[in-house]
């Protein structure tokens, strides 16, 4: 039988099952991550204890800088969501202002003109043994061709509020709902084109980019700035060094100058307030992509998952929770689906608790990357409470399960969110 996952997935899927195997085997670098950490998450990760979310360096007030109103956002430690009813008329882009922010530590307010990018690492050409640094000015980075895309940034944690709401299962980790996701359209560089001019060498594997943030801090030990890498396959696919978020610099909260972006994949992945990329001839490891962002539990090996890469589905409507209507009346239904796999290509609502389902009217059209706006009439007959769920179909054939599988620190949730409301 022919496969349906796409080529590039299965490229995916076999690295990270390969990049897993040398972990465990000890077969590759994990700077930041001490022997006693790594043999502790191994002994842990075997006897199947749940792996907690590390603390922020910095518990000082104002971790953002641009406003975060009531209205638009709930406040959740240094991290803001997107309230979905502020997204109602905003277009397919969300706004500046309104898109969510998740901080490790603080925003950093960094000048544009005193900041660099450097690359250095065993995989740029140069003499055996010697790293080669190259760097990189904001000029100089502006003066590359410039590409623009239009993506979404996701937490590999959204939706992480409804493990223990609808399936009643305990996770550790920021609280969110299904705001922790924006899409926006990015003006940057490809950082192929960055890497081939630094010198990437053929015996390159791993490239690494690293933030501008403050340290992060866990049980007391700095576990160093975040970084996080991605295959080489990847950075040199649609990754991008972006400057520019809807026609505009990037705002601190979301990376200025220079932030990385990975479309479709977790979050975690887009490093913001880029300063540095390691691009290395051997696979590399960071504390988020060994002891954070990968999947533990009974439905995974005793090792744990591969690092978490392409997001899940997802759908959301554009309402508050509790939201009221009037019995009687003709209301639209809107909402958003999107998925890392690829478009969302239809999507399925139930007005009555998942009794019945009818298909949404699509307002775009299916693109990898992004999301699907849709909506849908809906008359309802009589008062009390009732539950809208909306479940998303994407061109690679995955739809939103009824219950998603359950992993330790929260990750992922995929499956159809119940949105409460009241009919009166």
């Amino acid at each position: 039988m022919t496969s349906t996952v796409p080529a590039g997935h299965r490229r995916e899927t076999d690295y990270d099952r390969h990049r897993l195997r040398q972990w465990l085997a000890g077969e590759a670098r994990a700077d930041g991550v001490s022997r006693r950490r790594l043999l502790t998450l191994l002994a842990a990760t075997a006897a199947g204890t749940a792996l907690g979310a590390p603390s922020p360096a910095h518990a000082a007030p104002g971790p953002i800088v641009k406003p975060v109103p009531p209205e638009w956002f709930i406040t959740r430690g240094t991290n803001a969501e997107t309230r979905w009813e502020a997204l109602r008329g905003t277009g397919h882009h969300t706004p500046n202002e309104r898109f969510f922010v998740r901080n490790h530590t603080a925003t950093p307010v960094l000048d544009a003109q005193d900041w660099r990018l450097r690359l250095w690492g065993s995989g740029l050409r140069g003499a055996p043994g010697e790293e080669r640094p190259v760097e990189f000015g904001y000029d100089d980075l502006r003066a590359l061709p410039a590409v623009t895309r239009t993506a979404f940034v996701e937490c590999a944690g959204n939706g992480r509020s409804f493990y223990p709401t609808q399936q009643g299962e305990t996770v550790p980790g920021t609280a969110w709902t299904l705001g922790a996701i924006g899409v926006a359209h990015w003006r940057g560089v490809r950082l192929s084109d960055v890497l081939r001019r630094a010198g990437l060498s053929r015996d390159a594997v791993d490239v690494q980019p690293r933030g501008l943030d403050a340290e992060y801090l866990s049980g007391g030990e700095s576990l160093g700035r975040v970084r996080r890498p991605l295959p080489l396959a990847k950075a040199l696919d649609d990754v991008l060094l972006a400057y520019e978020m809807n026609g505009e610099r990037l705002p601190p909260d979301h990376g200025h100058p220079v932030r990385v972006l990975v479309p479709s994949w977790v979050g975690i992945a887009s490093i913001k307030w880029v300063g540095d990329i390691e691009v290395s001839a051997q696979p590399l490891y960071s504390p988020w992509n060994t002891t954070f962002y990968r999947l533990f539990g009974a439905a995974y090996p005793p090792g744990g998952s591969a690092p978490l890469t392409r997001q899940t589905t997802k759908s959301a409507f554009e309402l508050a929770s509790g939201a009221t209507f009037a019995a009687g009346r003709r209301h639209v239904l809107r909402g958003r689906s999107w998925s890392g796999a690829g478009g969302v290509c239809r999507v399925d609502v139930s007005t009555d608790g998942g009794a019945t389902w009818r298909p949404a009217r699509l307002h775009d059209r299916p693109r990898a990357g992004t999301w699907t706006r849709w909506s849908v009439d809906w008359r309802p007959d009589a008062p009390g409470a009732a539950h809208l769920l909306a479940r998303a179909t994407d061109t690679a054939g995955r739809t939103q399960p009824d219950v998603a599988v359950p992993n330790e620190q929260g990750y992922l949730f995929d499956a159809v969110v119940r949105h409460p409301v009241t009919v009166v």
